[in-house]
Formats: structure tokens, sequence, C-alpha cells
């Protein structure tokens, strides 16, 4: 049975009728050939912008030794980094601390934020996120 909820990209198929999100197309198994190449690894969507009507996403991030994908910023909207692997540093308005397997990361709207690889192995986390809708 088909779950009645419509993606944001795909409002509507070629005849018109609401895209229903199905088995087939709501599991995203991981794929290294459609990785996206970064300056200090790689990501990798799991729920990409604009499959979701109301903008959520699942990216996961792997970073390499003592790197940061970029630095400490603010924007809109809560995000939330939950580490799979390695040891991150966690920056949040002027503080750090470290956490490594299983320990998430909350960003609040606005803060200053981020996150780097603070150890000797690559460094795997996802970020779960909502972008606005456009």
């Amino acid at each position: 049975m088909a779950v009645e909820l419509v993606s944001a990209q795909n409002q509507t198929s070629s005849s018109n009728k609401p895209v229903k999100y199905t088995i087939e197309n709501c599991i995203n198994k991981f794929d290294s050939a459609k990785t996206v190449k970064t300056s200090v690894g790689y990501q990798y969507w799991f729920v990409p912008q604009n499959f979701l009507a109301d903008g959520q996403t699942v990216k996961m991030s792997v970073v390499a030794p003592r790197q940061a994908t970029h630095a400490a910023h603010k924007h809109e909207g809560d995000e939330i980094f939950f580490v799979l692997e390695g040891t991150a540093k966690f920056y949040l308005d002027g503080k750090t601390t470290t956490g490594s397997a299983y320990a998430t990361f909350y960003c609040p709207e606005g803060s200053e934020h981020g996150i780097s690889n603070a150890g000797d192995t690559e460094l795997k986390y996802l970020v779960i996120r909502k972008y606005p809708v456009k």
C-alpha cells in the first residue's frame, strides 16, 4: 500500500497524478557511486533536498582526520548531527566539546555552530536538517 504523501520535487507524474511514496522510492541504500566529493571527504544524501514536501533532509558527511567540511556558521532552521563513527569536535556559540559514536549535537536556529574531526580516523555523521521549501 502506498503512502498518500506528495514529494515537493515530484508533485505530479507525467499523467498529472500525485506521486505516491512506495517501498521502492522510500528506501535509499548507500551507493558509493552517488557520493558527492568534498575537499575533505564526501557526502551522501539519504533524504535529499526537495524529496519531502516539508524540506526535511538526512545527509551523511565523511570527513578526513583533523579536518572540517566548513567553518562555524549560522543559518535559519535547526540542525542535528548524529555521530556514526570517529570523534567529533562540536562548536556552539563560542564553546567546544567532543563526542564519539552515537552522540547527538543539536544546533538551534540562529546559533553559531560547527563540527570537525578531532580524531585520527574518518569521522562519519548524519546531518538532519529542514531546508526552506522553494
